[in-house]
Order: structure tokens, then C-alpha cells, then sequence
């Protein structure tokens, strides 16, 4: 008989009870999005949330527990994007959702997560509805809104004192909540302001040619443009056939982002008022060690869907920290006033609306050496962009 017998199967048997310990005291994050459908932004995006875990369990967790992430593609679709949230909350027994990229699939999150009670965390779906009309206490957002976004824009767009305009978007919730944002705040500036022509393809179904020729023929001043992706690339594309930006003023939502900058290369129009990322001349502190971390792990340099993931993660990390565990409650509170510190500075969660003031870059886009960029670029802190809470109060639904 083997004397050790005994203890090899104690051994075995004590193994077998330890690793799903183990696991249930992990962290376990659901996250959702549409990485097949937007890979420009969604793979960066990946890559931001899994640096941000590597370190965050490498300096011992959270709490001394460790994040595991579980994520799931959602196909693009607000019906599939419901169905494998229920199967993280039901099978994988997740303590927070999180993701999302589309406004309708964020939208339809964000109601999962009132009906389930269960703290959501969007880093980037965009419409306003997220923390306004159909905002709920379980359901906190990342990225700048709409409403932030175009009114980092509009006092641009307003000192090019251009009184005809037209209007481009993809016809989704995205699209129709940032331009209802920026007509609704262009008109506040500069009142004699004229929509003369709008244009609203759906998403991914662009006929840039036809789009391109009846903006031309408004003969506008001016044009806000809000499609982004393979839509933005042929409307560029097209645009530029056709003369339509030439001596026309562009402002234009997102376009300064690598993501959807370096597709256009050598077709970058010169000189339009984006909103973007200019990873390549951000000097501080915080964004150093961003980028040293995300090239060191990537040899690549970060996107802004990089900063997002990163961030969002590194959020999470701290409003568990705060809460002391992850009961929805005890993290709903933690999360309203949490502060603290992303590759763009220190943010803020709002109590009120429940929207971090993470800010964005505006300047100009610039065709340099065959490829594009941002120059003359500012960061716009998102505190300063967001409206008073009492006209917050009127929009948010009762949590």
C-alpha cells in the first residue's frame, strides 16, 4: 500500500473544492457589444478592458478579489443583446453588466437592467435617453452623450457665422439624438440659423452618391455631419468627387478618431471641426502611462475605444472598491459622485444624471504624409458641457 495514498487523494479532493471557490469569489463583469458588427472601435475597445483587468488582478484585485470578464456579442441587435444579458445574469451568475456600442442596443440594456435590478455600466452607446428619458438608477454612463458632444461643437460651429445648413446622420437613435442636440443648442447661439436640407440614410446602407448630391444641391454653407464607420468612408470618398466640401465649412461628430480617421488615409478632407482623439500629441501624465501600458502590451498604438474599454473597467474596479462589494444597491451609491483617475484626467460620476464628465477632444482634421490627423486640438472637460441639474431633473425619468 502506498503510505501517501491518503494524502495525494485529500490533495485532490481539497483541489476540487478550492477552484470554484475560487471562481465565485471572482468579480465576474457581463459585458455585451457588437464586436463582429464594429470591429474598428470594438477591437481596440477589447484590448483596453483586458489591460485594464491584467493590471488591476496583477496589484491583487479588488477588495482582494480578483475581476474575471465574460463577454458576448450581441449581433448588433437589441433582441440578441437582451438574450445573452438574461444568460450572464441567469447562467454565468454575473455581479455587473457593462458594454454596449449601439444607442438602441445601450437603450435596451439599460431597461434590462431596471426590470432585472442589476448595475449596468455603459461605456459607449451615446444618446442622451441613456441618462435622460429613459435613465433608471441602475444604469450609469462612460463616454460624453450627445447632448455633451454637440455642445462642444456648436460654439465652433456658431463663430463660422454660417446661416444655411445641412444635416447628415445615420437614421438610428445615435444619429437622431445628436442632431435633435445640436440644432436644439446651434439655434440657441445663433438664432437665424437655417436647417435647409437633411439626409438620413440607415445605418450601413449609405448611397454616399445619392447623399453627397442632394447636400449639394441645398447649396448649404455649411454641414454637420454625424455618420461615422464604412458610412463616413464613402461619404468622404464622395464628397470629394463631387467638389462637396470644397470653401464649406464640415463640422462633424467622432470623425477625429483614429478609428475611423485612419481608414480614410489619403482622403481625409482638410480642415473639418471634429470631435476625435489625438493620441499621438497628449502629453500628461496619465495619458503617458496609458500609452506606455497599451503599447508595451500591443505594439500598437491605443484608439479611442482603447481609452473607453480602459476606463470603464478601471471604473467598475473603483466603484467595487468604494461599495465594498457588489451588491446593486450598495453600488449605486457608490458610483454617484465616484471620482477618479483616466488616461484624459480625473472624472466624475454625476449623481444626478448618472453620467461620468469625461470630456473629448475638438480641433481640425489634417491630411498629413498621405494619412490623417488632428491638429489645433483642445480638451473640453465634460463637466463644463453638461446642462444645469434642475433642466436634468425635468428630462430623467423618476429611478
Amino acid at each position: 500500500m502506498n503510505p501517501f495514498k491518503p494524502f495525494v487523494a485529500a490533495g485532490l479532493l481539497a483541489a476540487a473544492f478550492a477552484a470554484p471557490v475560487l471562481a465565485q469569489n471572482a468579480i465576474r463583469i457581463g459585458e455585451v457589444n457588437s464586436y463582429k458588427a464594429q470591429p474598428a472601435f470594438l477591437d481596440p475597445y477589447k484590448k483596453g478592458m483586458d489591460l485594464a483587468v491584467e493590471e488591476i488582478n496583477a496589484g491583487g484585485g479588488v477588495n482582494g478579489r480578483k475581476l474575471e470578464l465574460i463577454t458576448r456579442d450581441d449581433n448588433a441587435n437589441p433582441g440578441d443583446a437582451v438574450r445573452v444579458a438574461e444568460e450572464l445574469v441567469s447562467r454565468e451568475k454575473v455581479d455587473i453588466l457593462a458594454g454596449s456600442f449601439l444607442s438602441n442596443i445601450g437603450l435596451a440594456l439599460t431597461d434590462f437592467a431596471k426590470q432585472k435590478k442589476i448595475f449596468f455600466l455603459a461605456g459607449e452607446p451615446l444618446t442622451d435617453k441613456i441618462t435622460w428619458q429613459g435613465g433608471n438608477r441602475y444604469t450609469f454612463r462612460l463616454r460624453p452623450g450627445t447632448y455633451m458632444q454637440a455642445a462642444m461643437l456648436v460654439p465652433e460651429a456658431a463663430k463660422l457665422k454660417k446661416k444655411r445648413w445641412a444635416i447628415v446622420y445615420p437614421n438610428y437613435e445615435y444619429g437622431q439624438s445628436a442632431v435633435a442636440a445640436f440644432k436644439l443648442l446651434l439655434k440657441a447661439a445663433q438664432p437665424d440659423v437655417e436647417f435647409v436640407v437633411e439626409q438620413a440614410p440607415p445605418l450601413g446602407r449609405l448611397d454616399a452618391g445619392s447623399v453627397a448630391q442632394a447636400l449639394a444641391d441645398a447649396k448649404p454653407d455649411a454641414i454637420f455631419n454625424v455618420l461615422f464607420g464604412a458610412d463616413l468612408t464613402k461619404f468622404v470618398r464622395e464628397g470629394n468627387t463631387r467638389g462637396l466640401f470644397e470653401n464649406r465649412e464640415v463640422v462633424s461628430v467622432l470623425t477625429g478618431e483614429p478609428e475611423y480617421l485612419d481608414p480614410l488615409k489619403d482622403e481625409t478632407p482638410n480642415n473639418w471641426i471634429v470631435t476625435g482623439y489625438p493620441w499621438h500629441g497628449i502629453q500628461t501624465p496619465e495619458h503617458k502611462a496609458f500609452f506606455l501600458a497599451y503599447h508595451g502590451k500591443y505594439k500598437d498604438y491605443p484608439r479611442l475605444g482603447s481609452v473607453v474599454g480602459y476606463t470603464m473597467i478601471k471604473s467598475i474596479a473603483e466603484g467595487v472598491k468604494k461599495a465594498k462589494g457588489t451588491e446593486t444597491e450598495k453600488l449605486i451609491t457608490a458610483f454617484r459622485g465616484l471620482e477618479l483617475m483616466s488616461p484624459f484626467g480625473k472624472i466624475t460620476y454625476r449623481a444626478e444624471d448618472h453620467q461620468s464628465t469625461m470630456g473629448a477632444f475638438v480641433g481640425r482634421t489634417k491630411l498629413d504624409k498621405g494619412k490623417g490627423t488632428m491638429v489645433d486640438y483642445v480638451y473640453l472637460d465634460g463637466a463644463k458641457f453638461q446642462p444645469p441639474a434642475a433642466e436634468v431633473k425635468k428630462q430623467r425619468a423618476a429611478d
